[in-house]
């Protein structure tokens, strides 16, 4: 992951998914949204919580960055990023 400061602030670089790399893909993609303050939108700590909605849209834009493009449209119905998150996970792990 490449690292760049600008202006103060710094900017990652977006892993991309690939048939291979989904272990080392899913730490650094949860460490640059946690970065962003809107990994609580992926990992909802308690059962019916609400978060906000501008995150939720957010982290549902940085993984489907984060995704090939065939995968966008396999997705695009999904409007919550923990779905995003937790489809990927099955896809590439198994169930639990």
């Amino acid at each position: 992951m490449t690292l760049a400061r600008e202006g103060g602030s710094m900017t990652y670089q977006v892993p991309v998914l690939t048939p291979i790399n989904y272990p080392v893909w899913a730490v650094k993609v949860k460490s640059i949204i946690d970065t962003h303050g809107i990994w609580e939108t992926v990992n909802v700590r308690v059962l019916g919580e609400e978060t906000d909605t501008k995150k939720k849209k957010q982290a549902l834009a940085f993984l489907f960055q984060a995704i090939p493009e065939e995968m966008v449209l396999q997705m695009a119905s999904y409007t919550d990023p923990k779905q995003v998150w937790d489809g990927l996970k099955t896809r590439y792990l198994g169930v639990d």
